[in-house]
């Protein structure tokens, strides 16, 4: 989804051969430059294949804003960002090279903590105390909803921090995955039980 259009650059991509793909790099390349350059890049995003599935990654000026898996439905999750953001959205994977390169450091077993700056915006209210606490919870450790729920000042919202970890914008760098139930089982997760149990079994198995 390439919200930003530069016109001379897009005739360009056009005529070109679909085979040609390193001439099509190096024009869109140019795009997005030339979108940098007059202002009208607000969220850059990629996509990056992981242990589970390809997630994508977008990140505004402030930071990166939504971490999604596949089965959200990318091009969903770039409709909404255009919607609750901004339209002027453009794949640049170069801005988000810090992000991708701790994120396969994290799935390597070398990285336990991210450090990149984040954009929480699409997080309010009980939902971003919740976010915050999240991100306390120690790699190779897991709280109950209970836990995280008296953690974030209402210890009776369970079913409220459950909806905050569904609706987490930014999964796996803020861990939402750590959070199950209090019997121990694993409880929901936004990229699937699979995707959960990879990333706590990788987090025991390295911690």
């Amino acid at each position: 989804m390439n919200a930003v259009s530069e016109p001379n650059v897009s005739d360009l991509f056009a005529s070109l051969p679909a085979t040609d793909v390193e001439a099509q790099h190096r024009l869109h390349e140019r795009l997005v430059s030339a979108a940098e350059t007059e202002g009208v890049l607000d969220i850059a995003y990629r996509t990056i294949d992981t242990p589970v599935g390809v997630l994508l990654l977008a990140a505004t000026g402030q930071g990166l804003v939504r971490v999604a898996y596949a089965i959200e439905d990318h091009d969903k999750v770039l409709e909404t960002l255009a919607a609750k953001v901004s339209p002027r959205i453009l794949r640049a994977p170069a801005k988000l090279d810090r992000v991708a390169r701790q994120v396969e450091e994290y799935f390597a077993g070398t990285r336990r903590l991210f450090d990149v700056p984040l954009d929480l915006r699409l997080a309010t209210g009980f939902r971003l105390g919740v976010l915050a606490h999240l991100s306390e919870i120690a790699y190779g450790h897991t709280e109950s909803y209970t836990e995280v729920a008296t953690a974030a000042g209402s210890p009776r919202a369970v079913r409220a921090v459950g909806s905050a970890c569904a609706t987490n914008p930014l999964p796996v760098v803020v861990p939402c995955h750590r959070v199950v139930r209090s019997d121990g089982s694993f409880g929901g997760y936004v990229g699937g039980a699979d995707a959960k149990h990879t990333l706590l079994t990788l987090e025991a198995a390295a911690a």
